[in-house]
C-alpha cells in the first residue's frame, strides 16, 4: 500500500504496454473518488531489440539508453523500475496494470495475475505473438521480484464480449468452435474508452450507428450500438481484417496453403512473413509509415499501390460495417494514423461520400474534434485514445485499495 508518510493518501497504480520493441508506462493518482484522464508521469522504452534504444518521458524529451543486449526486456523493465522509484522519491506503486492483447475465452474482466493466470494466458501466446510474449516476460518478472504487489491484466479482447455468437462465429466444422477457435476482436482497451468519452461529447448520437476507426500500426474497425460492440474486423488473430503497417490483415487462406505447398515455405517463413513483410511495408518496399510513404508516393508506383491498397480496404471494411449497422450516424478516427494523419482520412472519407459523408477540409487539416461540414450525412470525428487510463480504471474497480 501506499507508504502514510507521504502526503498523498491517493493509490498510485502503473500502467504498462509492453510490446515487441518499446514499454509504455504511465502513473495515475486514484483518489477514493475519481481517477484523472491524464496521468502524473508517463513514457517509454523504445527500440529494445534495436540498437539504438532510447528513453521518453513527460517533458524531458528523447534521449539514449544503454541496454544489455542479452537480456534487452529485462535491462528496459530495470530502467524503468529504477527510474520511477528515483520519481516517486518513497511512495510507492500499489498496483500495475498491464495491456494483455489476448484473454482467449474465459478472460472477459480485469483480472488479477497469479501463476494459474499467468499460465493460462502463455497458452494464449499464438493468437497474438507480437504482443502477449512480452507482456508476460514483464508480470513474470514482477510476479518473481515483487510476489506481493497486485498485478491486474485487462484484456484488448474484453470489450467484444458483447459480439452476438453469429460475429464470433469461424465457418470451420463445429468441433473447432467448441475448443474456443473464434473471432475475438482486439484493440478493446481503445474502443472501450471510446465508449466512454463518445458518450460524454456526443451523447445520443454515439449510442447509434458508429464505426470507430483504430488506425495505427495495427488497425481495426469496430461497430458499435449504444455503445457496445456488435462486429469488428479483426477475429482470431491480430492478422484480421484491414491492412496494416507490416501485416497482411485479411487473406484468402488458399495463399497461405500456396506459400507452403508450392513456394515450400516453412511455418515459421509463412508467419514472419504475414505478420512483419506485409502491409505497407511489403507492397511499398519502402516503409511501414504512412507519413514517409505520403512524401514519397509521387514517382513511385510501388508507394501508390501500396497507400492504394490501405486506404481501399478501409473503405470496404467500413461499408461492410455500415452494412451490418443498417447505416451510419457516426464514423471515429483514433489512433497514430487515425488521429494525426489528414491526408488519408482525406481520401477515406472521400471514397465514402456515397454514405453522404462530407468533410471540412480546414477542420481535418487542424486534427479538430469534428471534421464533417454541417451538411454531412455522417458526423466525423477524432477522438485520441486512452488505453492507459482504460487499464487504470479497470484497477481501481477491484476494490483492491
Amino acid at each position: 500500500m501506499t507508504d502514510q508518510s507521504t502526503q498523498s493518501t491517493t493509490a498510485l497504480i502503473m500502467v504498462l504496454n509492453c510490446g515487441s520493441s518499446s514499454i509504455k508506462f504511465a502513473l495515475f493518482e486514484a483518489s477514493q473518488t475519481s481517477l484523472p484522464r491524464k496521468p502524473v508521469w508517463s513514457g517509454k522504452v523504445d527500440g529494445i531489440t534495436g540498437t539504438n534504444p532510447t528513453w521518453d518521458e513527460t517533458g524531458a524529451g528523447t534521449c539514449a539508453l544503454t541496454l544489455d543486449p542479452q537480456l534487452p526486456y529485462h535491462a528496459a523493465l530495470g530502467e524503468i523500475r529504477t527510474r520511477v522509484t528515483a520519481r516517486l522519491a518513497g511512495r510507492k506503486i500499489d498496483a500495475i496494470a498491464h495491456r494483455v492483447v489476448h484473454g482467449g475465452n474465459k478472460y472477459f474482466a480485469p483480472t488479477r495475475i497469479n501463476a494459474d493466470v499467468l499460465a493460462d494466458l502463455k497458452n494464449l501466446i499464438p493468437l497474438a505473438p507480437l504482443h502477449q510474449p512480452f507482456a508476460l516476460e514483464a508480470i513474470a518478472a514482477l510476479l518473481e521480484s515483487q510476489p506481493e504487489l497486485p498485478q491486474i491484466a485487462c484484456f484488448d479482447t474484453a470489450f467484444h464480449h458483447t459480439l452476438p455468437i453469429v460475429e464470433q462465429m469461424l465457418p470451420l466444422p463445429w468441433e473447432n468452435w467448441e475448443q474456443g477457435m473464434r473471432r475475438y476482436g482486439f484493440h478493446g482497451l481503445s474502443y472501450n474508452y471510446m465508449s466512454v468519452v463518445l458518450a460524454e461529447r456526443y451523447g445520443e448520437l454515439a449510442r447509434g450507428r458508429t464505426i470507430v476507426a483504430h488506425i495505427g500500426s495495427g488497425a481495426s474497425l469496430c461497430a458499435m450500438q449504444n455503445l457496445q460492440s456488435v462486429a469488428t474486423t479483426m477475429g482470431f488473430s491480430a492478422l484480421d481484417g484491414l491492412m496494416m503497417g507490416t501485416r497482411c490483415g485479411t487473406l484468402d487462406p488458399g495463399a497461405v496453403l500456396y506459400l507452403m505447398e508450392i513456394r515450400k515455405l516453412s511455418l515459421e517463413q509463412v508467419g514472419h512473413m504475414l505478420y512483419h513483410e506485409s502491409g505497407l511495408l511489403g507492397i511499398s518496399g519502402v516503409s511501414a509509415d504512412t507519413r514517409i510513404l505520403l512524401q514519397q508516393e509521387a514517382g513511385n508506383a510501388r508507394v501508390q499501390a501500396a497507400l492504394q491498397l490501405y486506404v481501399r480496404r478501409i473503405v470496404r471494411e467500413i461499408g461492410a460495417l455500415t452494412a451490418v449497422l443498417g447505416g451510419l450516424d457516426m464514423l471515429v478516427f483514433t489512433a497514430g494514423v487515425g488521429e494525426h494523419n489528414a491526408e488519408l482520412r482525406q481520401r477515406i472519407c472521400t471514397a465514402l461520400g456515397y454514405l453522404g459523408i462530407r468533410l471540412e477540409s480546414a477542420d481535418n487539416e487542424r486534427h479538430a474534434a469534428v471534421i464533417s461540414s454541417d451538411d454531412s450525412g455522417v458526423k466525423v470525428v477524432v477522438e485520441p485514445t486512452n488505453e492507459e487510463w482504460i487499464a487504470a480504471l479497470g484497477v481501481t474497480k477491484m476494490e483492491l485499495f
